[in-house]
């Protein structure tokens, strides 16, 4: 019990140094480049287009739970659910010849990827789920991103705390081939609890990552402009790692 007590102090007493050099400019700097190693590292030691592990069906859990947002109250989200979703619309837009406006209909005529994958949260739970969806790839090369395009940013229908979600992921993972748009959760539609109509499956990267309620993807050259500026709303809000790999 005693030894539990000292590991329990000495964890808090490292977490309360990394929350005091995170709140200075060199430690902001440090940690920054900490992070940057950790990307750096992780596609070292990893095949940059490996797949993430995939299970059979009957591994799938009961019941895929929701987090974060799960009934959105804001906008015009009220109204496409009560329309089942009839008029909504997909964008791919910024730095592309060609912008995409889409209907869940001409996203159901693409070809379709289906992958039984485990989401790893941050919050130290997981589930499996079988996901369907056409590759992000397609739809990237459909619009032609344009060479100065360096990230993808994943806009939302959903606002916490005043701030409408977003994520983003740069052209490695965008174009990795398990990185989805999914519609459909073990063979259904998306309930509204896990991001209905559309959300992102990124399965290189924890849970946080894989937007819901897909409104709009846009290619662009620098994340400094988008949200807060740190490239997704939980990096921006509570100095979540950008680069969540797994």
């Amino acid at each position: 019990m005693k030894r539990r007590g000292f590991l329990a102090a000495a964890g808090a007493a490292f977490v309360a140094g990394c929350n005091k050099i995170a709140d200075s400019d060199a430690g902001g700097r440090l940690l920054s480049a900490a992070e940057k190693w950790h990307m750096s590292a992780h596609r070292l030691l990893t095949d940059r287009t490996a797949l993430a592990p995939e299970y059979p069906r009957s591994a799938v859990s009961p019941d895929f739970r929701g987090n974060g947002s799960v009934d959105p109250t804001n906008g015009d989200y009220p109204r496409h659910l009560e329309e089942g979703f009839a008029n909504w619309r997909l964008e791919v837009r910024g730095l592309v010849a060609s912008p995409l406006s889409l209907t869940l209909d001409n996203l159901r005529k693409l070809p379709q990827r289906t992958q039984i994958t485990r989401h790893d949260c941050v919050e130290g739970w997981s589930a499996i789920g079988e996901w369907t969806g056409p590759q992000l790839s397609l739809l990237l090369e459909a619009a032609g991103v344009l060479p100065e395009a360096k990230f993808i940013v994943f806009r939302c229908a959903d606002n916490l705390n005043g701030q409408d979600y977003y994520e983003s992921v740069d052209l490695v993972d965008a174009y990795h081939p398990q990185t989805i748009v999914a519609h459909l959760l073990n063979g259904k539609p998306l309930p509204v609890k896990n991001g209905a109509p559309l959300r992102m499956r990124i399965e290189r990267q924890l849970g946080y990552k894989h937007a819901k309620y897909l409104t709009a993807i846009e290619a662009v050259a620098s994340l400094d402009g988008v949200g807060g500026g740190q490239g997704g709303y939980w990096e921006d809000r509570a100095g979540y790692q950008w680069y969540a790999g797994i």
